[in-house]
């Protein structure tokens, strides 16, 4: 792990900003247009989300810093991210039209055979993905429908990249690269819905 550098791990918090403004956007929009179980929900797993890509960039930029190796700030992220997806798109599937959540089939691409936390992480990514997606669609909203896409399509990249992931300087780069895409076209499409008054 001697590839990390501070810059690398300073850059490892973009993410997880771009997505705590998406989760807080989220929050304040669906606040009244969810039950409050299902807010709870949302609220909860949307911090779960934050916090574990929190733990694991602070584990980063302690090491860069030679100030200490903390493995279990990294090792919380998929558990805390994997059930916080989860939760988030179990707290959306209300938001679309009836006729569309009794077709909805989620088909899940698997690339590692990582703990089990990875496959709830995917699951809730596309589920959270695909309704916010379909709710962009019935708004009218075809570039937040976009922005959803490409969000989960990078989302796909970096699980793509924690299986061929080998612990290089450019590894890390591309894989922080392709994370700060994915959750900027997820914020990008919150706030096109948000615009648009979605929690109206």
């Amino acid at each position: 792990m001697n590839e990390i550098t501070v810059t690398m791990a300073i850059v490892d918090f973009i993410p997880v900003v771009l997505f705590f403004i998406a989760a807080i956007l989220l929050q304040n929009d669906f606040y009244n247009k969810l039950s409050k179980t299902k807010y709870t929900l949302l609220a909860s797993g949307s911090m779960m989300v934050f916090v574990g890509g929190l733990l694991k960039a602070t584990w980063k930029i302690l090491y860069a810093l030679n100030i200490c190796d903390y493995p279990a700030l990294d090792f919380s992220f998929f558990p805390l991210s994997g059930i916080g997806f989860l939760l988030v798109f179990l707290s959306l599937t209300g938001i679309c039209s009836k006729s569309f959540n009794n077709k909805l089939l989620t088909v899940v691409p698997v690339f590692t055979s990582n703990m089990p936390f990875v496959i709830l992480q995917i699951i809730g990514c596309a589920g959270t993905q695909g309704m916010l997606f379909v709710k962009s669609l019935q708004m009218k909203k075809k570039s937040a429908a976009v922005m959803f896409v490409v969000a989960f399509i990078f989302m796909l990249g970096m699980g793509y990249l924690s299986a061929k992931f080998d612990d290089s300087s450019s590894m890390h780069w591309l894989a922080q690269c392709t994370n700060i895409v994915s959750q900027g076209a997820f914020l990008a499409g919150t706030w096109i819905l948000h615009k648009a008054k979605l929690n109206k």
